[in-house]
């Protein structure tokens, strides 16, 4: 997660205490608010290259999931029922499709390399006549691994041009420029609090013309599609996070490659250390997924706490359940590593010297902790 940027905190404090009008109402404070609503469609849609018409706004990334799988899937039941996916998906994913499949629909979920990567010629081959759907994420969450989403696209049209794809965008968005057109997105995921906005935002942008249904019945809000009074300061927010994210993106990006390649050099150099996935430049810019033989992630994770440095098992909305992350055991982790595995992530913000002092605290609590270990 990340923190609000402090102009977007301000501007949503402003919006809540000053332009509090329901954006629905037809008087000026309702008008007011529905053009702040305006103003944020207009900028993800430019930054999408997309038509303001084709961003819907939602309370986040796993809505935003939930929507674009169940409303399509419903949908389209009578063209076909058969839906293909990858073994490394987010639960936001990979929930909303298991409710799917009891509802009778076929799940096929694509396995990964050892990076993390599916095989385009795997995912082609298993598309049919009744395949209405792929799902794909564009980067994922625990290891960081790139998928070739452009590659996926075009194999999709080319073979079933009738085929819906969707990708879960919300470790991507603001990481890297995402043109669904180009790419061949029917629908994209995107959630607020990666890139700086406040949590419980986000957005799902539906390509024209894609048969999809509501999740969220009630007074007809963002043309039907999406019923309930919109949250004009999340909304507002998620706009400006946005602008800013995507100013000056290059050096922005290059400077978090940067951080992330000093702190694989360094944190391999420890005996028994190793990182999952890909580490170059073909690996997302801001997560690093760090196996310590000998030590349970759970101790490193409240190690490194107690030195305000703060790392995840696993996916952090599922890092407080007792579950072995589907990711690690798909990439064919050794068991021994499945539980010693934490997850480091960077944003815009992290400086060097984080990188550094977090890298100081491995070396100084990975052999302490693994002759702990030993002793007991």
């Amino acid at each position: 997660t990340t923190c609000v940027y402090q102009e977007t905190a301000d501007l949503v404090c402003d919006l809540m205490v000053n332009h509090y009008g329901n954006p629905s109402a037809m008087h000026q404070k309702g008008v007011e608010a529905e053009q702040y609503i305006r103003t944020a469609q207009e900028t993800l849609a430019k930054i999408l290259k997309v038509k303001e018409k084709e961003i819907f706004f939602t309370s986040g990334g796993t809505e935003s999931d939930n929507w674009a799988l169940v409303g399509t899937a419903m949908a389209n039941k009578r063209t076909g029922n058969h839906i293909i996916t990858s073994a490394i998906e987010h639960p936001a994913v990979s929930a909303p499709l298991a409710f799917l499949e009891e509802q009778g629909f076929r799940i096929t979920r694509l396995p990964v390399n050892k990076e993390g990567l599916v095989d385009v010629n795997e995912l082609e081959e298993a598309i049919t006549p009744e395949t209405i759907l792929v799902s794909i994420m564009y980067v994922n969450n625990e290891i960081g691994a790139v998928e070739p989403i452009g590659e996926i696209g075009r194999r999709i049209k080319a073979k079933n041009p009738k085929t819906y794809f969707h990708v879960d965008a919300i470790q991507a968005f603001g990481k890297y420029r995402i043109y669904p057109k180009k790419l061949g997105i029917d629908l994209l995921s995107v959630s607020g609090h990666k890139i700086h906005a406040p949590k419980g935002t986000g957005f799902l942008y539906i390509r024209d013309k894609v048969k999809i249904k509501p999740i969220i019945y009630g007074g007809g809000q963002q043309k039907g599609m999406r019923s309930g009074t919109e949250n004009v300061p999340g909304v507002a927010a998620l706009g400006e996070a946005a602008t800013e994210i995507y100013e000056n993106f290059d050096e922005k990006i290059e400077r978090m490659y940067a951080l992330k390649e000093h702190f694989v050099e360094e944190v391999t150099k420890m005996e028994g250390v190793t990182v999952n996935g890909c580490t170059g430049r073909d690996s997302a810019p801001q997560i690093v997924s760090v196996s310590v033989d000998g030590v349970r992630s759970e101790v490193m994770l409240h190690t490194l706490e107690e030195k305000q440095i703060y790392v995840s098992a696993g996916s952090a909305c599922s890092s407080n359940k007792p579950s072995v992350s589907s990711t690690l055991k798909s990439i064919g982790l050794p068991k021994e590593l499945l539980d010693s595995t934490i997850r480091f992530s960077f944003c815009v913000n992290t400086t060097m010297e984080e990188i550094d002092y977090a890298i100081a605290a491995m070396r100084e609590a990975v052999p302490r902790l693994r002759r702990y270990r030993r002793k007991g």
